[in-house]
């Protein structure tokens, strides 16, 4: 009996936001993210993301070119669905750009992206960048209404936000991972790459990495919050080693 192919190895994006954000708690050009990332690269992570947020809070525009020039991993760049922050997208060229909703009062980013209500503000925006060559992904919910409009608007990959799995507990998680499950295979049936990201850590990534259908994992916050006690080396090696056995 023919066994079926082995899943295609995930790649996992790293995000250094918040070595940027103990940078900038105090002010001057220490901790850099620019060795954060070179440090990613070193180890074997597959990408490097970074979020430019409207209020500049961690990444710098300065970052951007820096973080680019350091190493040969591609870039993803978080941004807003401003015309601000379009014209910095198009003006770096990064490798990718993944649209988020942002709110100035929030602390990190609560939930997906409504492109189904979103679609005419998005669909010149998309266009601009894809026009560019840069992939354009949308950080939306597991929903299938959500990836219908991303079908729409003709993007080539999807992140999930994975909060609301992430922090459920029982049932609730089950019921939440079945969810973005079902999510994934409906935007590979239809052609999008699924992503996924947002509060996953050493003791729920496994399920999540095991969905045949993801093709990345971007995961930020946890790897630097665990950089602190064993170093940043060694939180992405334990991160890509538990993708890898869920696999």
């Amino acid at each position: 009996m023919t066994q079926a192919p082995a899943p295609p190895r995930l790649r996992l994006g790293v995000n250094i936001d918040h070595v940027a954000t103990i940078r900038n708690a105090r002010g001057g050009d220490h901790p850099d993210p620019v060795r954060a990332a070179q440090i990613v690269a070193a180890v074997g992570g597959d990408g490097i993301t970074a979020h430019l947020r409207e209020d500049r809070r961690h990444i710098r525009d300065a970052d951007i070119a820096r973080i680019m020039a350091a190493t040969n991993l591609p870039l993803n760049l978080e941004m807003a669905a401003t015309e601000e922050m379009l014209e910095i997208a198009l003006r770096h060229n990064p490798h990718a750009a993944c649209i988020v909703p942002e709110r100035r009062e929030e602390r990190t980013t609560e939930g997906g992206l409504d492109a189904a209500g979103q679609h005419n503000h998005l669909a010149p925006m998309v266009t601009r960048l894809t026009d560019a060559n840069i992939r354009v992904s949308l950080f939306i919910e597991p929903d299938a209404r959500q990836i219908e409009a991303a079908i729409r608007l003709r993007v080539p990959i999807v992140e999930f936000h994975t909060g609301k799995y992430a922090h459920a507990q029982g049932e609730e998680r089950e019921t939440e991972l079945r969810r973005i499950a079902d999510a994934a295979a409906l935007a590979a049936k239809n052609g999008i790459e699924p992503h996924a990201g947002h509060g996953l850590t050493f003791d729920n990534v496994q399920p999540i990495a095991a969905i045949a259908q993801f093709a990345e994992l971007n995961i930020g916050h946890y790897l630097i919050g665990e950089a602190i006690f064993i170093g940043l080396e060694e939180s992405v090696r334990k991160m890509r080693e538990l993708m890898d056995l869920a696999r």
